[in-house]
């Protein structure tokens, strides 16, 4: 406390804080719901918000009333040598979101502000306290791998609310899969040339990818999940064409789908002439890799919801379990 008072007291500002960054981030600081020009434009004119520890300066001291800031409810309040005010509102910062320091720091805003309503104040700061709470994953065992990955990549004021939905998300509807006795039979005289029709679209992918994703090379159930993160990550439905995406990239990513699931599970190509008819039997079910591609590069949210993570997890669950097949 005494280096930030000797820090506000030489080089002195309009107005400084320090608090958490997720908490200011939830708060809508610096803008406060300005736009960008006005909030460049006006600066901190006003007290839009206060924190466990806040430094006014001399003018926004003036703004508000020497005599009124000096009176604030709060744990401290002092004058400092260059006519800023240090106010800390609760004794300790490592408690900020406990009930009784946001009700000292509603106090503290509505003493400051009195045309705001107290009320008002502190609901919306219990509501980002709320928002801040830890929430513990319980994610569907078959996107775990991805979800996790995603959940740390986002801001941590974000973690929460997205563990949250994501402890919610259920097995698509859409699931992309038939029993066997329902597969198409195969309609091609000769297998041989769709099979390495196959492995060169594949190979596509990889050609795409092998920069961003490494492990692309591998085409091992690990690197289904990188793809995954790195196309989440990326934005690639929304940020490519879609043209691109459903001339070149669903049949790429089909083809590496199936393929592991080949190579992986044991998987065998049951080709047909049209390429979204293209199966992969696994014990007693025919998946069907390149509509799955085709629902899972819809949008950002489908990555998610129709992830190569998620295909491959319960098609090896079910194979696991499946007739003939003793769980593990």
């Amino acid at each position: 406390m005494e280096m930030v008072r000797a820090w506000a007291s030489r080089y002195p500002v309009s107005y400084a804080t320090a608090h958490s960054a997720d908490d200011r981030a939830l708060a809508g600081a610096p803008y406060f719901g300005r736009d960008q020009r006005t909030a460049h434009r006006d600066g901190f004119d006003k007290i839009y918000a206060v924190w466990w520890l806040n430094v006014f300066g001399p003018e926004l001291v003036r703004s508000v009333g020497r005599e009124r800031m000096l009176s604030t409810p709060a744990h401290r309040v002092e004058e400092l040598p260059n006519g800023s005010i240090l106010l800390v509102t609760w004794p300790t910062a490592a408690d900020f979101s406990s009930d009784a320091a946001r009700l000292a720091q509603a106090r503290a805003h509505a003493h400051l502000r009195p045309d705001l309503d107290f009320d008002t104040l502190l609901h919306g700061l219990r509501e980002r306290s709320a928002a801040l709470a830890p929430v513990r994953p319980h994610f569907h065992p078959d996107a775990a791998p991805l979800f996790s990955r995603v959940v740390e990549h986002v801001s941590s004021h974000e973690r929460p609310r997205l563990t949250t939905e994501l402890n919610s998300w259920q097995l698509p509807e859409r699931r992309q899969w038939l029993p066997a006795s329902s597969a198409l039979p195969q309609d091609v005289a000769d297998p041989q040339p769709f099979l390495e029709r196959y492995s060169l679209l594949a190979e596509h992918l990889v050609a795409m990818l092998h920069i961003e994703v490494p492990s692309v090379r591998q085409a091992t159930p690990e690197s289904l999940t990188d793809i995954d993160f790195f196309f989440w990550r990326e934005d690639v439905p929304d940020t490519r064409s879609r043209e691109g995406l459903d001339k070149l990239a669903v049949p790429a990513v089909g083809a590496y789908l199936g393929q592991v699931l080949v190579h992986h599970l044991d998987g065998q190509w049951i080709p047909r002439d049209k390429l979204m008819e293209n199966q992969v039997l696994v014990g007693d079910r025919v998946w069907l890799p390149f509509i799955r591609a085709w629902h899972y590069l819809r949008s950002r949210q489908s990555l998610l919801d129709f992830s190569l993570t998620q295909a491959f997890r319960e098609a090896e669950r079910h194979r696991a379990t499946g007739p003939g097949n003793p769980p593990p």
